[in-house]
């Protein structure tokens, strides 16, 4: 067992022992290291300006993840290299091609949001097999990064004009080094920072978080702190004892059949996008537009679904295609249907000691059909305040099954199955079948009002969302049905 968190800064091995468990990266970095570039400003994951790269071993090549420092915890580090803005201009090389650029093309006014800009385009300048950039391509790279006084074109002026071309600086020149030093870190061990009182863990393996959870049931599991971050810095919450999950070995497996594709709990939405992808292309846009990269690039399929968030993206999405899920106590494993998982707000199917380790989606069967939307107030980096998923068995036009699931009308994620018993056995051509589905869907939720939405608003719109499903499940183009998301041209950037 370790004792340390350690991660390379600057060519050097970091090693913090006994640090708080709740310390975060961005913490460590501007108050510990006094590494002033990278700054704070929503402290929540939304402005970006945090932004830093995490440079991990994916396989046999680096990868170059962008994350938001303000909610990653330090512990979150270990085993990668952290790369801050005040890294990337040094000695002869001046600066680095995306800061140039951003000067040349005036990518910055007040200049507070810039370093987030650059590390977030720093980590597209190094993104593996990114082809010929486009200026959606580019959107998609910097919806996390908020900016009020430079305006967007010349920030994607500059992406472009640095980012479209082979990735070569002293980065790269040093990879095979940073590499090997990468591997040294990498031991295999199971981390323990701290006392039986107050601690920081990150087992290595299934078994033992198996037997940790076992011993601390009070603990907090954090997979991507994309959450649980928010309770340090919005809710200014003690975390006493805190167990990651990010370094047991084989939790984020993903295995793809014939059937369906089972996502292990620590895979991240980046990893899992094209999966889901492949199941569905609604799916894909989902998760195009579910938060940033920083945040996909570390929430989880397991915790999105674990920390039963009745407003959660993807829960609604998985219900309706008829999601299980595997919970694992000790050495011992159970499996449940993910809609019996949610019992109450804030309550889920879980006893003391039990984590999920895996979600197993089934693949559409021969004349399925689905559909699933995302309403909310911004396009980009916003949560839903209705989330509407549709799965529908067809024989000819007659339904001969249907699963539908909505997130922000209830408590919990929710199946909406008087609206189900209305759909089954109906005709699709028939205007009838909208009318009675929409009857049945006041009989299941009765929604709430907050500052998303009014229920009024709600219950409109999720009437809406099931006629649109059923119009286009009925042969009509999206076309003529959406704006944005159209499944003739369905959205290139998936992960």
């Amino acid at each position: 067992m370790r004792r340390q968190i350690q991660f390379l800064r600057r060519g050097a091995i970091v090693r913090l022992e006994d640090a708080p468990p709740t310390l975060t990266l961005l913490d460590y970095l501007r108050l510990d290291e006094r590494a002033m570039g990278t700054k704070e400003g929503c402290a929540e994951g939304d402005c970006g300006a945090c932004t830093v790269v995490l440079r991990r071993l994916a396989g046999e090549r680096l990868a170059y993840t962008p994350v938001n420092a303000c909610i990653v915890l330090a512990g979150q580090a270990d085993g990668s290299e952290v790369i801050t803005v005040d890294d990337l201009a040094g000695g002869q090389d001046g600066l680095h091609p995306v800061q140039q650029a951003m000067v040349d093309l005036h990518g910055s006014q007040c200049g507070f949001c810039t370093p987030g800009f650059v590390m977030a385009l720093f980590a597209l300048f190094h993104a593996p097999g990114r082809g010929a950039l486009t200026r959606d391509t580019v959107n998609d790279w910097i919806a996390g990064n908020l900016c009020r006084c430079t305006g967007y074109r010349p920030i994607v002026d500059a992406a472009i004009a640095a980012c479209g071309v082979a990735a070569r600086d002293r980065f790269t020149d040093q990879e095979g080094d940073i590499a090997r030093a990468l591997a040294a870190l990498d031991d295999g061990a199971d981390l323990f920072s701290g006392t039986a009182e107050r601690f920081f863990a990150a087992p290595a393996s299934i078994e033992a978080l198996g037997a940790l959870y076992i011993q601390h049931p009070d603990a907090v599991l954090v997979a991507g702190a994309t959450d649980v971050g928010l309770w340090v810095t919005k809710q200014m919450r003690d975390l006493r004892k805190i167990i990651w999950l990010g370094r047991v070995k084989g939790l984020d497996a993903i295995a793809a059949t014939a059937d369906g594709v089972t996502f292990g709990a620590t895979a991240t939405h980046a990893a899992a996008a094209p999966h889901l992808s492949a199941i569905d292309p609604d799916l894909g846009e989902l998760l195009r537009r579910f938060a940033s990269k920083q945040v996909r690039n570390m929430g989880t399929i397991g915790g999105n679904i674990a920390n039963g968030s009745p407003i959660g993206d993807t829960p609604p999405a998985l219900i309706a295609l008829g999601a299980t899920l595997i919970l694992q106590r000790g050495g011992a494993t159970r499996e449940l249907p993910l809609e019996d998982f949610f019992v109450a707000y804030g309550r889920q199917q879980r006893e003391a000691g039990e984590f999920v380790r895996a979600v197993r989606v089934p693949r559409l069967g021969s004349g399925e059909a689905f559909r699933c939307y995302k309403i909310s107030k911004r396009f980009d980096q916003d949560i839903s305040a209705v989330m509407g998923a549709f799965r529908l068995r067809l024989e000819g036009s007659r339904i001969a099954a249907a699963r539908i699931a909505f997130g922000g009308m209830a408590a919990t994620p929710k199946r909406a199955r008087a609206a189900e018993s209305a759909l089954a056995g109906a005709d699709l051509a028939d205007p009838a079948t909208a009318a009675a589905a929409c009857e049945g869907l006041a009989l299941d939720f009765a929604p709430m009002t907050d500052q998303r939405a009014s229920a009024f608003y709600r219950m409109r719109v999720a009437k809406a969302l099931l006629r649109k499903a059923l119009i286009e499940i009925g042969g009509a183009a999206t076309t003529t049905t959406r704006v944005v998301g159209r499944r003739e041209t369905a959205h290139a950037a998936t992960s």
